[in-house]
């Protein structure tokens, strides 16, 4: 076993900037809406430091846990059973906006899809550590492994989320490609979910608008191009210096959400492509922090972990801040660690804390 050490101070580092900076950010982003909605530009902040403070209290204990506690099916099946459970029963919820993403007690909500990430995450590493030399018999190892995934994604879809269907399928592929899976076999696999991914963007009426605003935003301004072409305004007025801290003027009510799937376009404007590299900075160093502890662990479990955390976290990232740059279609999705939503906070922040346990017991 290597020797215990202490966790990997650059990736703690990097989390506390992330988190400090995304609170910054949401009161800046939404001060002038949550006066406006609320009476109290405080609102919103308060909420996600309220939910930060969970986080990072649960992130210190978990860095303390020391991870195999997790290799265990008596782990393992409890938390694919729940999250399926979880993610079924919002579809008993009443909805909201046609969706049906949340579960709520009174005051008191939360996102099933968000702790099925992590929990997709933990089986892989799971059912993958003993079984790489088996994955080219794709009935017995390759589809088993690919189930939970089938079904969160089945089920995410069906609320419908997109963009948290397509980062659970991108984080399985590459830790299947990781675990040795043939690369024929993740093709076909793409090749027959295709059909699927078609329809899903051109058969719903309000996704194939926004692939045809995607590719002309111009030809509907004030329509279906209105959220792309607010984001590239904002990307653009700050320049290199930004306009200033709270100056942001695309988020008085004309870019839309500003404090949760477009506040990297906020940064931009306030803070200016240096902001925005500061941002990129950190994601890229948490990226090599993370893979680093994956390469280095010796324990095939920890090292499937360590991967599938650190690629949940970047595929995330990347999807958000392609958005906002309009180098892929609109779609609803957070930016880790900044991005008002307390769920998504919460468990990103609890992987994170098996992630730092993991760096413990790396020379």
């Amino acid at each position: 076993m290597a020797k215990r050490v202490g966790v990997d101070k650059w990736l703690f580092i990097i989390t506390l900037l992330l988190v400090l900076f995304g609170l910054v950010m949401v009161f800046s982003a939404s001060a002038v809406m949550a006066k406006a909605t609320y009476g109290t530009p405080y609102e919103f902040v308060v909420r996600q430091s309220a939910w930060a403070l969970a986080g990072l209290l649960s992130m210190m204990v978990l860095m303390r846990v020391n991870y195999r506690h997790y290799n265990s099916p008596s782990v393992i099946f409890p938390c694919v059973a729940i999250t399926t459970l979880l993610l079924l029963a919002t579809f008993l919820m009443h909805d909201s906006h046609h969706t049906h993403r949340w579960i709520r007690f009174g005051i008191f909500s939360f996102q099933p899809s968000e702790i099925a990430k992590p929990a997709l995450v933990l089986f892989l590493a799971w059912f993958l550590q003993n079984r790489v030399d088996q994955l080219q018999d794709w009935r017995r190892a390759l589809l088993p492994a690919a189930l939970p995934s089938l079904v969160f994604i089945a089920l995410i879809l069906k609320e419908p989320d997109l963009g948290t269907a397509l980062v659970c399928a991108a984080v399985t592929l590459l830790m299947l490609y990781l675990a040795g899976a043939q690369v024929k076999y993740l093709a076909l696999a793409l090749l027959a979910s295709s059909p699927i991914l078609y329809y899903m963007l051109f058969h719903v009426a309000w996704r194939r608008a926004r692939m045809i605003a995607f590719l002309n935003p111009e030809k509907d301004p004030r329509g279906t191009g209105f959220h792309i072409l607010q984001s590239l305004i904002a990307v653009g007025a700050g320049g290199i210096h930004g306009v200033g801290l709270m100056e942001g003027r695309q988020k008085l009510f004309y870019l839309p959400e500003p404090q949760t799937d477009f506040i990297f376009a906020n940064i931009a404007e306030e803070l200016g492509l240096i902001g925005t590299l500061f941002v990129v900075a950190l994601f890229l160093l948490l990226a090599y922090r993370g893979l680093r502890a994956a390469l280095m662990s010796t324990d095939p479990f920890a090292r499937f972990l360590a991967f599938g955390i650190t690629a949940t976290i970047v595929i995330q990232a990347f999807f958000n801040i392609s958005v906002v740059l309009a180098l892929v279609p609109t779609k609803g999705i957070a930016l880790p660690f900044i991005s008002a939503g307390g769920t998504s906070l919460f468990f990103t922040l609890v992987s994170m804390g098996v992630l730092l346990n993991i760096t413990r017991e790396i020379d």
